[in-house]
């Protein structure tokens, strides 16, 4: 969580690590590396220790080992815990809007693309959802395509001045034509 908030990754990022998603599961997400441990020890079972967990060189070890431990310092016991139920709370709201998000994205399409009149009359936290999960179908790639990207698609719906077309990160182009926001390769 610490990682996308200073990373500037938004919401999605700051809700932490989902429990599950399709057919993945994460049920020990709750439990700590000490607790893990000691129930394999109790049980008889070897536990293998990844040792990238230990490596400085990973951000993740970084703020694992040398930040939050200053802010235990600085801030009293429980900082951990009350990052970790930010997440909680945070994340059905974005589920939420990620619904609703693919929602709009149906009722945005156009002839040839997305509907910039529907577009504009969605609230911002919703437009930019639905740009973006346009531009990932068309193509984009999700983990390369950041705020900057999103922003400057925004722009071609709420801030049109004739501006070209907006590069996007695999080989992809989002532009506005005919009242639409429409992607297509680059060339």
């Amino acid at each position: 969580m610490l990682l996308g908030l200073a990373r500037g990754s938004g919401g999605r990022s700051v809700a932490g690590m989902r429990r599950g998603f399709e057919v993945f599961r994460r049920p020990l997400l709750d439990v700590t590396r000490d607790d893990t441990a000691e129930a394999c020890l109790i049980e008889g079972l070897d536990a293998w220790a990844d040792p990238h967990n230990e490596d400085p060189g990973y951000a993740r070890v970084r703020v694992r080992k040398q930040v939050l431990p200053v802010l235990e310092d600085a801030l009293g016991p429980g900082v951990s815990a009350a990052l970790a139920r930010t997440a909680e709370l945070l994340r059905p709201d974005m589920e939420f809007l990620d619904e609703l998000a693919a929602l709009s994205l149906r009722e945005c399409a156009g002839s040839d693309g997305l509907s910039v009149q529907a577009l504009a009359g969605l609230p911002q936290a919703l437009r930019t959802r639905v740009l973006r999960a346009a531009a990932v179908a068309a193509g984009a790639l999700d983990a390369e395509l950041a705020y900057e990207h999103v922003t400057a698609m925004d722009a071609l719906v709420t801030g049109w001045r004739g501006q070209r077309w907006i590069d996007l990160p695999g080989h992809l182009r989002a532009l506005r034509a005919d009242g639409e926001i429409r992607f297509q390769p680059s060339m």
